[in-house]
């Protein structure tokens, strides 16, 4: 059964929530989504946001992002696609590339499990990053 197949009861809150995150291309938090809410005119309780991203994931129109010990980020893009990360400032960019067949079938033989899903994210040092010099721990700096 596909995940739009699921009837969705739309409410002025949950629409503007999912246009937010819908026109956003940096994987907004719930604070984010708020933030943005406020500033164009919608004065909505934190509890109302998060019912609604929650409602929103739960219809499959939304996919929660979790990496790490961060806050869950949201996308509108609920496609199989990767994440990169940056380490230095935390951006996140994503790339249409769902996880090769054959990993997903080598996994599955080799654990039992019948996989779903897969949520790829790669580590890495973004453009905006790149040129910036003042992170002695910067280990990847080397490879580059």
């Amino acid at each position: 059964m596909s995940k739009m197949s699921k009837p969705v009861n739309w409410t002025a809150q949950r629409r503007a929530v999912f246009d937010i995150v819908q026109a956003s291309h940096d994987h907004p938090t719930a604070t984010d989504i708020m933030e943005r809410l406020s500033a164009s005119g919608h004065r909505y309780a934190y509890a109302t946001v998060y019912n609604a991203l929650r409602y929103l994931t739960e219809k499959g129109l939304l996919k929660e992002v979790k990496i790490g010990e961060s806050a869950s980020r949201y996308d509108a893009n609920t496609s199989d696609h990767a994440h990169v990360v940056c380490v230095r400032c935390g951006a996140i960019a994503e790339f249409e590339q769902a996880p090769p067949a054959p990993w997903m079938d080598e996994i599955a033989r080799g654990t039992g499990y019948r996989v779903l899903s897969a949520e790829l994210v790669f580590h890495g040092v973004c453009p905006a990053c790149q040129g910036k010099t003042d992170d002695p721990t910067d280990s990847g700096a080397a490879a580059r």
